[in-house]
């Protein structure tokens, strides 16, 4: 089973934003990604990473995934528990549930900032976070 950690990071919002992912199988990293997506929300960088990552994974022919974000607007709008307000997140919602169709089986789960640091660390190196 593949495990599968994303974060999105904003410098501002709207700001520069970047997208750190982390896939793990057997408890080893096997994938990771850091991607820069210019001036973007935070809600749209977090879901360009669980895209990102999604396409990764099925790319490697992988059919069972749990994944992890501490973005609980993400989880609670996939799960369908919320709903996709924005319209400009809409198609990006419409995007991942079409990839998350081709697993045999999916799960995403919430989890503190503190549990996403890897991710975390990425996304922020891919905006060029400065602290």
């Amino acid at each position: 089973m593949i495990k599968l950690f994303t974060d999105g990071a904003s410098i501002g919002n709207p700001g520069k934003t970047g997208i750190g992912y982390v896939i793990y199988k057997d408890e080893k990293v096997i994938k990771e990604g850091s991607i820069g997506l210019g001036v973007q929300t935070n809600n749209f960088a977090e879901y360009m990473a669980l895209i990102f990552a999604l396409v990764e994974i099925l790319g490697m022919g992988e059919d069972k995934c749990e994944a992890f974000t501490d973005s609980q607007l993400v989880v609670e709008q996939i799960n369908g528990n919320y709903k996709v307000a924005n319209e400009n997140i809409r198609p990006l919602y419409i995007l991942a549930k079409k990839l998350i169709e081709q697993f045999k089986n999916f799960t995403i789960t919430h989890i503190p900032r503190e549990n996403n640091s890897y991710a975390d660390e990425l996304s922020k190196k891919a905006a060029e976070y400065k602290k």
